[in-house]
């Protein structure tokens, strides 16, 4: 099982400190072309977005991490920090199919 980071320059880079691949994107179509490819790939056990680049498709992104088990997609804070007006996971998961965890 690998593991895949999306995002900003600066959390790849991060990252590959770590030995973890990742894909720098800019854009939502780069955006969308990295997340199709991560869905495909069967290597891959867990991706991992960036706040700042979720942000640019943001219905998608969410959309994946609800429907997507294998490989599991999950949104993390950007070298900056979280934002402060984002909703916890606990909290898009409640929203999303009614149950608090």
């Amino acid at each position: 099982m690998r593991l895949l980071v999306i995002g900003s320059q600066d959390a790849v880079w991060g990252f590959s400190l770590a030995g973890v691949r990742g894909q720098i994107v800019t854009t939502a179509e780069e955006l969308n072309q990295a997340l199709d490819a991560a869905l495909e790939n069967e290597e891959l056990g867990i991706v991992l977005i960036t706040e700042d680049v979720a942000d640019l498709a943001r219905q998608r992104v969410e959309e994946a991490m609800i429907r997507s088990t294998t490989p599991l997609v999950v949104e993390i804070p950007g070298p900056e920090g979280p934002s402060p007006d984002r909703p916890s996971l606990s909290e898009v998961i409640r929203r999303t199919i009614g149950v608090r965890i």
